[in-house]
Parts: structure tokens; sequence; C-alpha cells
């Protein structure tokens, strides 16, 4: 299926390098070779001890036209290669880097970048995404399928299931123990079941040291391997102005919402936040701006699940609620103790209102007008 982020990667690998970057299996591969049919072009996978070798000598096609690089952080010192490489390589020469790591992980390492390169984000469908499609408003395939191409589209649910075994088992058994030297494989796969069952909740990291009979500087470094090979995405607190606020304690998330166990509203709420996510890191990428996804919460209590940070300040607070039509008491709080632009997000609602300034609105319509 189309992905709409293909035009703006053609007109940025006229300029610079691009980065695609995301969860393993999004489709950034298959993105990359449809924008490869373009050109003259070399796709190179670093897993392949070929292509390995062809990359490390630069033996590739004096004709490539745009070079496609798989998986080039695998490589020691990656940065200073590709520094190289782009200071020296010929006019006509496009890259198009894709790997699932984080950039920013390895930003302390090698040599900088800084200049060379855009990033695009490739996440999950999302319904803003599949707007204009049979599937822009049917909210409970994205909750109980993902957005994953693969288990998203497929006809039958019994393969989406499979899709998904699979997939954890080359997350634990390959991606982490790829990305990091693991001693404790059962320590690090239990910390992450426990995360699948406490979407919505802070998360602390005594509590699931305890649980797993670690400590909680590993279960901190744990998450951060999820986090850096796009499994789970972490939001913190917004503090700067806000009263009381707590500073630590964050929430965790992850990019594939079949993943969650709990029940409906624990899914919906990691559907929403996957999709301010993907809202919030489309117009950075692509409008330059200074947007982050936090969560309120006072030391007394009062939460609101979301709040869309631009440039230091918050522009608008969220509730997700999977069937609630009243207004939540501590959205209500913030937006008028703070004047702030609140929404309540429901995903089975009938009627959409506005009440004391507060807008109450159905999950279709609110995910599918998101930026990406």
């Amino acid at each position: 299926m189309y992905r709409r982020q293909i035009e703006q990667i053609k007109k940025d690998i006229e300029k610079k390098m691009v980065f695609i970057v995301g969860p393993r299996q999004v489709g950034k591969t298959w993105l990359a070779k449809e924008i490869g049919k373009e050109y003259e072009t070399t796709y190179l996978n670093y897993d392949d001890i070929v292509d390995r070798k062809i990359m490390k000598e630069r033996e590739w096609s004096i004709d490539t036209e745009l070079l496609i690089l798989d998986e080039l952080h695998k490589m020691p010192k990656w940065k200073n290669f590709l520094k190289g490489l782009y200071d020296t390589k010929n006019e006509k020469l496009k890259i198009l880097v894709i790997g699932s790591a984080r950039l920013d992980v390895f930003r302390q390492s090698g040599d900088s970048l800084a200049g060379r390169f855009f990033v695009h984000h490739l996440l999950p469908f999302s319904p803003s995404e599949l707007a204009d499609t049979e599937y822009e408003k049917d909210i409970e395939r994205f909750i109980n399928r993902g957005g994953f191409p693969e288990p998203f589209l497929t006809e039958e649910e019994n393969d989406a299931k499979r899709w998904r075994n699979q997939y954890i088992d080359g997350l634990i058994r390959e991606d982490i123990l790829d990305f990091e030297k693991i001693h404790d494989f059962k320590a690090i796969k239990l910390v992450f079941e426990l995360l699948r069952r406490q979407i919505g909740s802070t998360i602390s990291y005594t509590s699931i040291a305890r649980d797993v009979g670690i400590s909680p500087t590993t279960v901190k470094k744990y998450i951060q391997i999820f986090e850096a090979l796009y499994i789970v995405f972490r939001i913190t607190p917004y503090s700067n102005n806000i009263a009381r606020s707590l500073l630590k304690e964050p929430k965790i998330f992850f990019f594939d919402t079949g993943l969650v166990i709990g029940d409906s509203g624990s899914r919906f709420e990691n559907l929403i936040a996957l999709g301010l996510l993907k809202d919030v890191l489309a117009q950075n990428d692509y409008l330059g701006k200074r947007k982050q996804l936090k969560y309120l919460r006072t030391k007394d209590g009062k939460e609101v699940d979301f709040a869309i940070i631009d440039d230091g300040k918050i522009e608008k607070i969220i509730e997700a609620k999977n069937a609630n039509k009243n207004i939540d008491k501590n959205l209500k709080y913030f937006a008028n103790t703070y004047s702030l632009n609140a929404v309540q997000v429901v995903n089975k609602l009938e009627k959409e209102k506005t009440q004391n300034g507060i807008q109450l609105v159905r999950a279709d319509n609110f995910l599918k007008k998101l930026y990406l």
C-alpha cells in the first residue's frame, strides 16, 4: 500500500542523505525499493555477508544513482563511513539509509553528520495516513491488529496472530541480542511481558526489578534497548508551569498496539498515544516544528493522558476514553486552572459536542485529522 511520506523523501534525497528509521517490518525496505525504481539503484544490506564486503570496499557500480544502505548502523564506526562517503561522492549519487534502530542512540560516537541528512520516521499505519480508504473509520481493526502492514492488511485474523508471534520471537531473539549482549535472556523477556500489561500506568523501575529479580538500573537499561529498537516509546510528564508536577515515572507504550495485553481501554489508549506520536514526529520532520508528546500529573494524583508541547509550551491536552461520554474531571481541572485547549477522544461515541470549552470527539474523526 502507498505510504504518504514517499513524495517528501523523493524531494529530500535530491538535497542530502536521507535516513528512514522505524520499527522492524513496518515497510522501510519496501518504501526504499519503491523509490529506487526511479533510479539506477544499488541496494546493500549489512546483514548480508556479500553486501557487507561491497559496502566496506565501496565496490558498487559506478553507474549507481541511488545507493540504499540497509542496517548500516551495525557497521563499526558507521558514522565515519557515511561522512567520508557523503563528503567525497560524485554529484549524481544519492544516499538512502534505512534501519530499525534510533539514530540518536549513536550521536555520541564517531564524527558528526550534522547538516548532511534528513530523518524520516516511518511508523505503522494510522487512520490519518489511510484517510479516504476503507480503513479510515475502522478503529477496532487498528486496536486489534495494530498498524503494521502485514497483520493489518491480511484477510485472516489467525494470520495476523501468527505474524505477531513470529514478530515477538524475532524482536527478542534477533534484534535485541544483535543490538546488545544480554546475559539474562529470561529476565529481559520477562520485563518485555510485564510492560505489555502496564499500558497507561506510570512505570516503576523498582517495582519491575523486584518482580523480575534484577536491579532497577538493569530494568532501565532493558527499556532503553526496547526504545532504541522502536519496540516501545516513553512518555514523560510535563513540568513547566504546572504546580506540583512529578518529574519522574514515565509511561510506556508500544509501536505495535497489537502487542498490548489488557482491556479495550488500554489498547485504545495505546492507539491514541501512537497516533499522537506519529503526528508530532511528522510535524518535526516535515514542518521543522519542535513538538513533544508528554502527559500531565500532579503529586496529589490529578492526571491527563497526553499533552502536546510546542516549543516548550502546552498546545493541547488530550484524554482518551474507550466509552465514557462524560468529560473527565481531571481534564476539566487542568483546562480550567491553566486555560488550556482540551479534547476528550472517545472510541464509542454517538454525538460530538463542546462542553465548557472542552471538545468531546469521536476517535475516528480525531485521528484522521492528525498530520500523518
